[in-house]
């Protein structure tokens, strides 16, 4: 198909900066992409018929590794961390 409509994992190397090109930017865009990406993680990992604890596993890892990092300022300034 056309450029534009492959998904990235099919795209080829010498290809990707005229991918990127086609790609839109604008907020309707961004939220485009951001809701395709999470029916894809859905699809793949929650709403499947034998499911494991993967899909929920990474949201419980991504969520902690995005909180430390929201508070790591927080977290390198209180006492208990420091060598005394």
């Amino acid at each position: 198909g056309p450029l534009s409509q492959r998904p990235l994992m099919e795209v080829r190397l010498g290809e990707l900066h005229a991918w990127i090109s086609t790609c839109s930017f604008s907020a309707q865009g961004l939220l485009g992409a951001a809701q395709r990406a999470w029916g894809s993680y859905c699809a793949k990992y929650i709403h499947v018929k034998q499911g494991g604890p993967a899909g929920i596993s990474m949201l419980l890892a991504g969520y902690c590794l995005l909180s430390y990092g929201w508070n790591y300022q927080h977290f390198s300034k209180a006492s208990y961390f420091r060598n005394s």
